[in-house]
């Protein structure tokens, strides 16, 4: 059986039950929880800089498998495609994956070898 995880919200509304009586306990815990709220309204729902970059070499590898018009390796895609050319195999695969979940792109395997091209 799996047990719900306390939060940290949870625990200072927890310990404001217990001391309800004394109130520079409770002041403290209110702070705490108005600095709890602040922290997670701050928090940005825009993409990081890496998640932006990420995106442009999306784009980029999209166009060069566009403009192939053929089925390539990781290999033959970093000759064609300058702007991924010094990523290594895991960083472009960890790009091409999320374009073939989409649908974007079709992933081949030639004698254990993957190809991709667009769908």
């Amino acid at each position: 059986m799996a047990t719900k995880k306390m939060t940290k919200k949870d625990y200072f509304n927890a310990l404001r039950a217990i001391v309800a009586d004394n109130e520079e306990l409770t002041a403290f815990i209110d702070r705490e929880l108005k600095l709890l709220a602040k922290k997670s309204q701050n928090r940005s729902k825009k993409p990081t800089k890496t998640q932006l970059e990420n995106e442009k070499l999306k784009a980029d590898i999209m166009v060069a498998l566009t403009e192939a018009d053929t089925m390539l390796n990781i290999k033959e895609l970093m000759a064609v495609c300058p702007s991924i050319a010094k990523l290594s195999n895991q960083k472009i695969t960890h790009l091409l994956t999320p374009l073939v979940e989409e649908g974007k792109l079709a992933k081949t395997y030639v004698k254990k070898v993957p190809y991709f091209s667009v769908a």
